[in-house]
């Protein structure tokens, strides 16, 4: 069986699906036509419910629970990962104007539920917008994928991580991204796509150099100790299974 497979072209999933994509394990059956989009892009393509398998923001899972069900592996989940509010160095101007990479991400969600006061929200490619930060066009902007490790560079600084903020207020893990399978893919081959993918990423622990050459001809940035550094953040235990407290994070993004 052939599925229609979308995910991102960051770090963590191209090493997380490396092995099934790259024949490095045995699939069985299943083959994949893989196609790779911005997580805005992603969460659109799902809420029109056309991959059959797609990552996504946490945030959109209640608009399309009706078409998806989330996988228990693949997911970006964990503690200290959060999208990083930032502006110019040294301006003390009021924040009214933020980019943030989609009006559907995680990264929008915490935005309006940490700092209600910011009304102005516009969405942004998420690869621009330090530099449209750093260039005046916003008053902040938030940060995600490779541009958290690596703003640094640039004429910014941090205003608030909020992952750290969110765990403050809720004592949970961050849910920031899941991978979902449309629900009329029969659940025996479901369950083959969720097996295939926790042996996938068990494979890219245990041969964590192999998938560096195809992680690269993605990646935004391209030094290793980036892409280690990303990696490291955001694929962990709860990639393996969301568990009982991954759940309850979701939930309480969602609730």
């Amino acid at each position: 069986m052939t599925l229609q497979l979308a995910i991102s072209p960051c770090p963590n999933d191209t090493f997380m699906f490396d092995a099934m994509l790259n024949g490095r394990i045995d699939c069985g059956e299943l083959s994949f036509e893989t196609a790779y989009h911005d997580i805005e892009v992603l969460n659109a393509r799902a809420i029109e419910g056309l991959p059959h398998v797609s990552k996504i923001s946490a945030a959109i899972l209640p608009l399309i629970a009706d078409r998806y069900r989330t996988l228990d592996c693949g997911a970006a989940l964990g503690r200290g990962n959060g999208p990083l509010l930032v502006r110019r160095r040294g301006d003390t101007s009021p924040i009214r104007r933020i980019a943030v990479p989609g009006l559907h991400t995680t990264a929008c969600r915490l935005v309006r539920r940490l700092f209600p006061e910011i009304a102005d929200i516009e969405p942004r490619l998420f690869s621009e917008i330090a530099e449209a930060v750093e260039r005046g066009e916003y008053d902040a902007g938030v940060l995600i994928h490779e541009g958290r490790f690596v703003y640094g560079r640039r004429n910014l600084e941090l205003v608030a991580d909020l992952g750290l903020l969110w765990e403050q207020r809720t004592r949970l893990p961050l849910p920031l991204g899941l991978i979902v399978i449309r629900r009329d893919v029969p659940q025996q081959v479901a369950d083959l796509v969720e097996n295939t993918l926790r042996r996938s990423i068990g494979y890219a622990f245990a041969h964590p150099a192999e998938s560096r050459t195809y992680i690269k001809t993605h990646a935004q940035e391209l030094e290793d100790d980036v892409i280690d550094r990303h990696i490291a953040l955001f694929v962990n235990d709860f990639s393996l299974s969301l568990g009982e407290e991954g759940r309850r994070a979701i939930d309480a993004l969602n609730g």
